[in-house]
């Protein structure tokens, strides 16, 4: 193979896009992590990478597929984010959202979110876990990440106040 068709393939598998509807495990479909009001409003294309995608399965598999045996349906509120995205909703500029590392969950109470929260903390492996409340959208949700390598998992978390 030749330098130039070896650029090409590795182009590819990095910004090839993908099937919003494939289902990354048995509860969980890409959909619920791409679609975005936003995006939608401003006209922003949201599909992830593959290397996202896989991101996004492996947070599936190994957070988010257990939490749901434990607690039953989570609805995810936001999850992969383009970069433009990302800046439109004010997210950080190192947001793990942008790598398909990242999601937010609804959270219907406190107690449910404390329980939730505690048992990701307990018993789960993440990143960043981060307890989220806005007092004035009277909301809560729950941030949790994971990287692609384990052993690089800060175990990071805390409860944050919104505005």
């Amino acid at each position: 193979m030749n330098d130039r068709n070896e650029a090409m393939t590795m182009e590819n598998i990095e910004t090839k896009r993908t099937d919003d509807n494939i289902q990354l495990t048995e509860h969980f479909n890409l959909l619920e992590f791409v679609r975005s009001g936003t995006a939608i409003t401003l006209g922003i294309d949201n599909h992830p990478p593959r290397l996202a995608v896989e991101c996004l399965t492996h947070l599936c598999q190994t957070v988010l597929e257990p939490l749901r045996r434990r607690f039953g349906k989570i609805r995810i509120t936001s999850g992969y984010r383009c970069d433009t995205l990302n800046a439109a909703v004010g997210g950080a500029r190192r947001s793990q959202h942008r790598l398909g590392q990242a999601a937010d969950i609804f959270v219907p109470s406190e107690e449910e979110g404390q329980k939730m929260f505690n048992y990701i903390r307990g018993n789960l492996p993440f990143d960043q876990l981060i307890f989220e409340h806005s007092e004035s959208r009277k909301t809560r949700w729950i941030h949790v990440s994971i990287r692609p390598d384990m052993a690089k998992n800060r175990r990071k978390a805390w409860t944050a106040l919104c505005r």
